[in-house]
C-alpha cells in the first residue's frame, strides 16, 4: 500500500472526534461511499447518521469511503493500489454490502472513478454472483433512481431510521440460494426498490407507455419516513476540522417543511412537515457543545420551528452561539438579527428567489417586497457586515421584466445596507447567488420545460453586466451546463444513464447524448404531457400526483397556496386528499 495514502488515512481519522470503529469479527459489514471529498462528507448529517446507526449494532460493522482528493488519484493511479476504507484500510470489494449515499445528482459522475479505483464493475450486469451487493440512498435514490437503475442492485426510498432495521434483518437471515432470489426478498420490504424486477416499455415518441414490475415487487415503492424525530438523533456525531464547516457542531432540528415552495424538492419529498421537541434537541445541543462553541441548527426552514426563542436560549444559557442553515424572510425581525449578530454572524443569506412578485407568486414563496426591504433593514441595522441574495432564473414564463426586477430589487436592499454601513462607518458586501431553475421530480413544477442554455446565458449577460457597475456587490452564477446536466440527470430515464461515464470523461452533455442516440431537449426543455408517465413515478413519495398538478395549475395562474397545518389533508400524505 502507498505510504502516503495509508498516513492521510491515519492522520484523518487521528484528528476526528467522536468516531466509533469496531473490529471486524463476523459481522456484515458495509461500505459507506460519499462519491465527494471527505470535507463535503463530513458536513452531511445524513452521511454520518447512517454511519453512526450502523456502527451502533452489534451485527454490523460499517467503514467509509469517499471520493480521492485529486493528488491521491494520482497517487492511486500510480501505484495501482486499490481503494481503502478509511477506518481500516480494508479493500472495497471486501464488503459484503457497498451503500451509497447519494445526495446530488452531479455527484453520480464521480461513480465510474470511485468504482474503477475499487475495482468494482460499474453496471450490475457484469459483476458476479459473488460480488457486494450495491445500494443507493439519499435524496437522488427516492427523488429519480432511473439514471441509475443499472449499476445499483436497490434503492433505499425514504429515511434510514424506518429503513436500515429491515434491511439488515433480511440480510442476516438471508438463505437465498442466488443473488437474484435474495432481490426478490428484498424487494417486499418497504421503502427497499429493485430495478431489476421492473420492466420498461417506452412509446414511439419515446415517453413511457408502462412500468411493469415482476413478481413479487409493489407497483410503486413507498417512500419510507420517520414520525417521531425524538426516537433518533440526527448531529455531527464525527467532527474534525476538515469538515466543510468546520468550526461548528451541526443538529438537525426539523424535518420537512410546511410551506409548499413549488420549485422546492426538499419541501415535498421530506413531508410531513416534524420538529424534535426541545428536551430532545437540548441533550443533542450538548452532546454538540461539547465539541464546538457554535452550533450549526440544520433544517428546511429553520425560524420555523415551534420554540425558535427557547431553542436559542438553551444555547446561549450554555455560553454556544448558533448558525441557522436557514431562516424565512417573514421571520426576521430585529431581535433575531441581533440574535445572528450576538453569535458573531458576519454575513447573512437572504433567499427572495425572485425580483418580481409574479414570479414570487408562481412559485409560492409568500413574500413581498416590503418584507425583504423590512428583513434587510434589520440585518444591517444589527451590524451584520454582509450580505447574501439567493435568486433563480429561468423560472416558468418569466420574461425581460422579471430578470430587470432582480436589478430593481437588488438596488432597493443596497441602498439600505449603505444607509446603515454608513452609520458605523463601514460598508460590507453584498453577494448575488443565482442559480438556474431545475424542474425536480415530485414538485408541481415537474411538468415545466427547463429554459435551455442560450436563454440562461442571456439572463446572466444581463444581470453580470448591471451588477459590475453596482459598487460592493458581487454576481455568482451557477453553470448553466452543470444546471443542464443536473435537469439531465433529474428529469432523465433509465437510457439516460449509459451518458453517465462519457460525461465522466469530460464530454459535454450534446456531445454524450449525440453519441447515445439521446435527445437533450426530450428530457431538459419540453413541457410535459399532463397524463405522461414519468420514469420516477417508479416511486411513491406519499404526495399525491393530484396535488402536484393543481399547484402547477395555480402556479401558471399566479395564485398562493396556503402552507401545510395540522388536519391538512390536501397533499394526501396526512390522510384522504379532498382537493376536486
Amino acid at each position: 500500500m502507498s505510504r502516503k495514502l495509508l498516513d492521510k488515512a491515519r492522520r484523518r481519522l487521528t484528528a476526528e472526534k467522536g468516531g466509533v470503529i469496531h473490529t471486524w469479527g463476523g459481522r456484515l459489514s458495509v461500505a459507506l461511499i460519499y462519491p465527494n471529498r471527505y470535507s463535503h462528507a463530513m458536513s452531511n448529517l445524513g452521511f454520518l447518521t447512517v454511519h453512526h446507526l450502523l456502527n451502533q449494532r452489534d451485527d454490523t460493522l460499517c467503514e467509509r469511503f469517499f471520493l480521492p482528493d485529486p493528488e491521491d488519484i494520482v497517487e492511486h493511479q500510480k501505484t495501482g493500489y486499490p481503494l481503502f476504507s478509511l477506518e481500516s484500510g480494508r479493500l472495497l470489494a471486501d464488503f459484503d454490502l457497498i451503500a451509497v449515499s447519494l445526495s446530488f445528482e452531479n455527484d453520480a459522475l464521480h461513480l465510474p472513478l470511485i468504482f474503477e479505483l475499487g475495482r468494482i464493475p460499474l453496471w450490475a450486469k457484469d459483476r458476479g454472483s459473488d460480488a457486494p451487493l450495491l445500494l443507493c440512498g439519499g435524496v437522488c435514490a427516492f427523488l429519480n433512481p432511473e439514471p441509475y437503475a443499472e449499476i445499483f442492485d436497490l434503492f433505499a426510498v425514504g429515511e434510514a431510521e424506518v429503513l436500515l432495521a429491515p434491511l439488515l434483518a433480511t440480510l442476516h437471515n438471508n438463505d437465498s440460494s442466488s443473488r437474484s432470489e435474495l432481490l426478490q426478498h428484498l424487494a417486499v420490504v418497504p421503502g427497499l426498490y429493485v430495478p431489476a424486477l421492473y420492466d420498461i416499455v417506452y412509446n414511439a415518441d419515446n415517453t413511457i407507455a408502462a412500468i411493469t414490475p415482476q413478481p413479487p415487487a409493489p407497483t410503486q415503492v413507498k417512500r419510507q419516513w420517520l414520525a417521531d424525530l425524538d426516537s433518533s438523533e440526527c448531529r455531527s456525531f464525527i467532527v474534525t476540522e476538515e469538515a466543510e464547516f468546520s468550526g461548528m457542531a451541526l443538529t438537525e432540528i426539523s424535518r420537512g417543511c410546511s410551506r409548499g415552495c413549488r420549485f422546492c424538492a426538499a419541501g415535498f419529498i421530506f413531508l410531513p412537515p416534524r420538529e424534535r421537541s426541545l428536551e430532545q434537541l437540548t441533550g443533542q445541543l450538548e452532546c454538540g457543545l461539547s465539541q464546538h462553541h457554535k452550533q450549526g441548527l440544520v433544517g428546511a426552514a429553520v425560524s420555523d420551528y415551534s420554540d425558535f426563542a427557547g431553542l436559542s436560549d438553551v444555547i446561549h444559557q450554555r455560553e454556544g452561539t448558533l448558525s441557522p442553515a436557514s431562516l424565512r424572510i417573514d421571520a426576521i425581525d430585529a431581535a433575531t438579527a441581533q440574535a445572528l449578530a450576538t453569535s458573531g454572524h458576519r454575513t447573512a443569506t437572504l433567499a427572495p428567489e425572485a425580483g418580481s412578485q409574479r414570479m414570487r407568486d408562481l412559485i409560492n414563496k409568500g413574500i413581498n417586497e416590503t418584507q425583504i426591504l423590512a428583513a434587510t433593514r434589520h440585518l444591517a441595522a444589527a451590524g451584520i457586515l454582509n450580505l447574501k441574495l439567493y435568486f433563480l432564473i429561468g423560472l416558468p414564463t418569466e420574461n425581460e421584466d422579471d430578470i430587470n426586477a432582480i436589478l430593481d430589487l437588488t438596488m432597493q436592499i443596497r441602498t439600505i445596507w449603505v444607509e446603515e454601513g454608513k452609520k458605523r462607518g463601514r460598508l460590507g458586501n453584498i453577494t448575488l447567488s443565482v442559480n438556474p431553475f431545475v424542474p425536480k421530480p415530485f414538485t408541481p413544477l415537474q411538468w415545466a420545460a427547463m429554459l435551455d442554455e442560450k436563454g440562461l446565458e442571456k439572463s446572466t449577460r444581463t444581470l453580470r453586466s448591471a451588477i459590475a457597475r453596482l459598487p460592493n456587490c458581487a454576481l455568482n452564477v451557477e453553470s448553466p451546463r452543470a444546471a443542464l446536466l443536473q435537469g439531465f440527470l433529474s428529469r432523465g430515464d433509465r437510457r439516460v444513464g449509459a451518458a453517465i461515464p462519457l460525461l465522466a470523461s469530460g464530454k459535454n452533455l450534446r456531445a454524450t447524448c449525440r453519441e447515445l442516440n439521446l435527445d437533450p431537449a426530450f428530457y431538459l426543455s419540453r413541457e410535459r404531457g399532463e397524463d405522461e408517465i414519468f420514469p420516477w413515478e417508479v416511486i411513491d413519495c406519499g404526495v399525491s400526483r393530484r396535488h402536484l398538478r393543481n399547484e402547477y395549475q395555480r402556479a401558471i395562474a399566479g395564485l398562493l397556496s396556503p402552507r401545510c397545518a395540522a388536519g391538512c389533508s390536501r397533499c394526501g400524505i396526512c390522510g384522504r386528499n379532498d382537493e376536486p
